[in-house]
This record gives C-alpha cells, sequence and structure tokens, in this order.
C-alpha cells in the first residue's frame, strides 16, 4: 500500500508528579437516571408512562409534561424483554444479575435536571433518581496547560510508502519493559484468533490504512468526526499485520466499535453482540465527588455510578471480559468519600472501589510510566504510577500511560491524509487499558486454538493480578499507591495453557516415518503436535493416542503451548 510518513515530536517533561490533570476528551452530556419500585409495574414507552401493576401513575406523568421531559427504558429493551433476559442469564450463569428492567432515562435540558431529579424522588413509585456528571475520554492535561492527547498533526507530507514504526513500540517488547507481545505470537492462536473485541468511546478511524483487517467497523451507533482517540486505541489492539506502520498486539481478532451516549445502554448493547470470552474495552470515565471542575481531577471509574455498574455485571455474567479504565482524576480509589452514598442512589448501592463490597467483575486499569528514555523522554521509573493515574486496591492492572506509538493524532506521521496518521505520545489510562486488552486477546486466542476453556471474567483478574511485572516506587509515587502488574505474556501464556484436557476423543493420528514428527487429531480442538521434547517420549505418547482412536477409548492430554506434552487411556 502506498503512503507517506513524517516523524515530528515534540519534547515532552520530566516525571510525572501528583498534579491534577485535566483534559480535552470528548465530553459526555450529564445524564438523569431513575430507578422505579419492582412493585409498581412502571412501562415507559413513546407514548408515556403506564402501570403493569394497576398502579397510579399520573402524579409521574404530569411532572414529566410540566418539565417537557421523557423516559424511556435505560437499556433500550423493554421492562419485559429486559427481565426475561435477566432471568434467563441468571438461571444460565447461576450469577445475580441486576435486574436493569427498573432503570429508566429521563430526557430533558441540562439546567433541570438537578431539580428534576428531587421532584421525582418524591414521587411514590420511584425508588430513587440521579444524575451523572459528565463523562469523557481519559485523556489529560495538567493544570499547566501540557495537554495529552492533543498533538498537532505535523503538516509535511510523509514518504510514499508508511516506514515500520514497529521498534517504536517498546510496550509489545519483552518484560519488563514490555508484555513480551514476541513471545505471545510465537504460540498457535497468540495473536487473538477468534476473539471478538468491542471498544466502547466515541470516535474511530476504520478507514485508517493500518486497520483495515478484522475489523467490524461501528457496529452500535455511528462515529465521531473526533476520532484521534479511538483511532489509536484500535491500532495498540488490532493493528494490521505488514511491513509498514504499527502492529497491533493482538492483530488476529475482530475487533468492533460502539459509541456512547446512554452508557448503560451502550454496555448491555455490546454485551449481546458478543459471545463468553469475548472482551469489551470501556474508554470512559467520569467526574466524581472529588471532581472540582478543573479538567478531568476527581474522575473515576464508571462503575461507581449503579446504573453503570448493573451493565458491567450484566455484560460479566455472560462470561464476556470488561476492561474498565482507572480514570485519569489522580484519586485514591480507597478514600472513604467513595464509601458515601449519594443523593439518589438505591439502598442497595455499595462503593464497588471497597473490595469488600460486591465488585462489578471488570478489570480495572492504571496508567504507569514506560521505561525511562523511551522517545527521549523520562516520566519517572518503569511501571511506576503516573501522577495522574487513579490508584487503590480495587485497580487490578496498568499498562503503558504515556509514550504509546500507534495510529492516529500525526505526531508522528502527518500530512494532509488522516488514514495516514501515527502517534508516538498517545497517553492517559486510555493508552494503558488498551494494552490489557490486546494482552487478555492474545490469551484468549491461544486457549481457543489449544481447544480449553476460555478464561472466565474472575480468571481474568486473577491472571492479571498473579502474574507479571509488578509496580515499582516513584519519588512522592510509592507502589502502596496501587495499580497493579504489567501483563507478562511469557508468564501468562503457558499458566493458562499449561493445562490437561480431560476425555477427549481422537479423531486421527499421523507420525512422519523415521522422525519424532507425530500428531493427532481431537474433537474439539484439532490437529496437535506431540512436543518432541516430551518427558514421556514421542513414541510412548503417541503409541497411546492411536490406542485410544484404535479401541474407541477416551484419552486425558496435557497441553504445553499448544502441544501434547503427555497422554493417558481413561
Amino acid at each position: 500500500m502506498e503512503k507517506e510518513r513524517k516523524s515530528s515530536r515534540s519534547g515532552g517533561k520530566g516525571a510525572s508528579g501528583g498534579r491534577p490533570f485535566k483534559s480535552e476528551g470528548q465530553a459526555g452530556q450529564r445524564e438523569l437516571v431513575v430507578i422505579a419500585k419492582t412493585e409498581a409495574g412502571l412501562r415507559a414507552t413513546k407514548e408515556g408512562v403506564a402501570s403493569a401493576a394497576g398502579t397510579d401513575v399520573s402524579a409521574l406523568s404530569k411532572l414529566l409534561e410540566s418539565e417537557g421531559a421523557s423516559m424511556q427504558p435505560l437499556c433500550g429493551l423493554s421492562e419485559e424483554r429486559m427481565r426475561e433476559r435477566t432471568r434467563s442469564l441468571a438461571a444460565e450463569s447461576g450469577q445475580d444479575v441486576p435486574d436493569m428492567s427498573v432503570f429508566y432515562h429521563v430526557e430533558a435540558p441540562d439546567e433541570r435536571l438537578d431539580g428534576l431529579a428531587e421532584s421525582l424522588r418524591a414521587l411514590e413509585v420511584v425508588e430513587n433518581a440521579y444524575v451523572k456528571g459528565p463523562s469523557c475520554e481519559p485523556v489529560v492535561a495538567t493544570e499547566e496547560v501540557e495537554v495529552l492527547n492533543d498533538m498537532a498533526p505535523a503538516t509535511e507530507e510523509p514518504p510514499i510508502t508508511t516506514p515500520d514504526f514497529a521498534n517504536r513500540q517498546g510496550y509489545l517488547g519483552p518484560a519488563p519493559g514490555g508484555i513480551d507481545a514476541h513471545y505471545a505470537w510465537s504460540v498457535a492462536g497468540g495473536r487473538g484468533a477468534g476473539v471478538k473485541i468491542v471498544d466502547c468511546e466515541w470516535g474511530w478511524r476504520f478507514t485508517h490504512e493500518d486497520l483495515l483487517e478484522n475489523q467490524m467497523g461501528v457496529i452500535i451507533g455511528n462515529s465521531s468526526s473526533n476520532d484521534n482517540h479511538g483511532t489509536a486505541v484500535l491500532g495498540e489492539i488490532s493493528g494490521d499485520r505488514n511491513a509498514f506502520g504499527i502492529l497491533g498486539i493482538c492483530p488476529d481478532a475482530i475487533v468492533g466499535a460502539a459509541r456512547f451516549g446512554n452508557t448503560a445502554q451502550i454496555i448491555r448493547q455490546a454485551a449481546d453482540k458478543l459471545s463468553a470470552g469475548d472482551i469489551i474495552l470501556l474508554e470512559i470515565h467520569r467526574a466524581g465527588p472529588n471532581a472540582t471542575g478543573a479538567g478531568q481531577f476527581g474522575y473515576i471509574a464508571v462503575e461507581w455510578w449503579p446504573d453503570d455498574f448493573s451493565a458491567i455485571r450484566y455484560a460479566v455474567s455472560k462470561g464476556i471480559i470488561v476492561v474498565e479504565a482507572a480514570g485519569n482524576g489522580s484519586q485514591n480509589l480507597d478514600d472513604a468519600i467513595y464509601n458515601t452514598r449519594p443523593t439518589g442512589f438505591p439502598s442497595w448501592w455499595r462503593n464497588p472501589f471497597n473490595t469488600d463490597n460486591p465488585s462489578s467483575g471488570a478489570v480495572l486499569v492504571g496508567a504507569g510510566a514506560p521505561p525511562p528514555g523511551t522517545h527521549g523522554r523520562n516520566h519517572g521509573p518503569d511501571r511506576s504510577r503516573l501522577g495522574f493515574s487513579n490508584y487503590g486496591a480495587r485497580v487490578d492492572c496498568q499498562g503503558w500511560g504515556r509514550e504509546v506509538t500507534s495510529t492516529g493524532y500525526g505526531d508522528l506521521q502527518g500530512g494532509s491524509n488522516k488514514d495516514e496518521w501515527y502517534t508516538d505520545q498517545f497517553s492517559g489510562t486510555s493508552s494503558a487499558s488498551p494494552i490489557v486488552v490486546g494482552a487478555l486477546g492474545c490469551i484468549q486466542g491461544a486457549l481457543r486454538a489449544q481447544g480449553g476453556p476460555l478464561l472466565t471474567p474472575a480468571r481474568a483478574i486473577s491472571l492479571v493480578r498473579k502474574y507479571g511485572s509488578p509496580q515499582q516506587d516513584a519519588p512522592g509515587r510509592p507502589k502502596t499507591q496501587h495499580i497493579g502488574n504489567r501483563p507478562d505474556l511469557r508468564q501468562m501464556i503457558p499458566a493458562v495453557t499449561s493445562a490437561w484436557l480431560y476425555n477427549k476423543t481422537v479423531v486421527r493420528t499421523h507420525a512422519k516415518n523415521g522422525s519424532q514428527m507425530a500428531w493427532a487429531y481431537l474433537q474439539g480442538s484439532g490437529w496437535r503436535r506431540v512436543n518432541p521434547r516430551s518427558s514421556d517420549g514421542v513414541s510412548n505418547v503417541f503409541q497411546i493416542l492411536c490406542a485410544g482412536l484404535a479401541n474407541s477409548r477416551k484419552v486425558d492430554v496435557y497441553i504445553r503451548n499448544g502441544q501434547i506434552e503427555q497422554a493417558t487411556l481413561r
């Protein structure tokens, strides 16, 4: 493919401190959420509100009419359909799935939302009502007005063929500096084959020259013209396998996008388009109780709000891994303020940042510093918490929060065609979270290729917490300000793929005469080579597999890195 390229890299600040940060990301509007009492049997349609239980809803109707407001089911489905999906999912998963059929979105002018919420709370049919603060992408800027993810595109036209920028993607390299994506690529399925990933935010450029393969496009809503942020996210995860530009961490995964409006509804819709083992990325954070209005200081992960928590639980109950940006609000999520139930939150709400309380089940990602000297800049010790990143016991792991080379923005390669833009400076928990998504995509692909069970959301959290390169101290930002490990795929993949597969049927066997090359086709797992370095010996393992085939007996096999290490007859 022809294109051009340029390299315009501006200098950066030194090590990041604990200063408040703000952003120029795409802002979402405030949202008014109502939770109805279950016994009210509330039904909301385009024609108005009614009750399936015969409850008097005239006061609610009059209030909405007087305010020029409208109310609709929060998740975009009728109450009956949402309740039935919840019931069915709870029965299938054996988990407690929140009943989102009682959640509603109220549309009204922003200046009237707070007063309207107060009036709604006084109604007999309403359990509670609250206003969610503005949301946006987790991109940041210091109070000194150094804007992150606001890189100016270079004006000069690039060369005819874009150079290979993969050597600038240090996060792909071996641990501890990177996540060792190269190791994952050496494992069958380790590029993410068969895995679907949906990025939830606002804008993307699926026409970018390095994002043309394995893409679903925008599957919910439509893309904003402000598309650099989502384009950079996609590049980290799924940049195409070619000889130019960048490389995605799991380029064989199939990636799509969902545009936020009503956040809980978009999470629910994305979940319903995916299957167990697939991944949702939430590139969003919202103004929390400590927000001052100075940019994104005080912004936190969206799971803190009851409706978003419930929507994440819905997705997780389906077996979908949800990866969520911890946010760039410089917040200690262990602060007691997050235990305080805000006005309008339901009585059953408990702070999900407190690990003693029920968890959303999402993988929560903080932002760590890249190795000093990356792109000639220094943001502190490798894997130390960056000053803007939220932290606390609830945060599961970290990714690079600075100096991420990816598609979009145009500071590394610019020119007149945005489809040829690349960046060297994507930052924030925005850049950190896709690194974790990519790592999990590699693992799921390897597991799928092996034919074994995929990671569950709970296992994914356990894996990123147990394995990886540990967080380090920085002056003023000790590792007790917890953002967790950086993933290390060389540790993580063997930890889950070296496992016994039980009760397998041998469909066919094959061996090459005079060699140590032997294979067996296992039902549900496909062709597997017998490990030529098997401790049991290739011949012995192969004889067991042939005996299973000849005598119609099941076998148990031990798989290591996609190959058969041991076998026993059942």
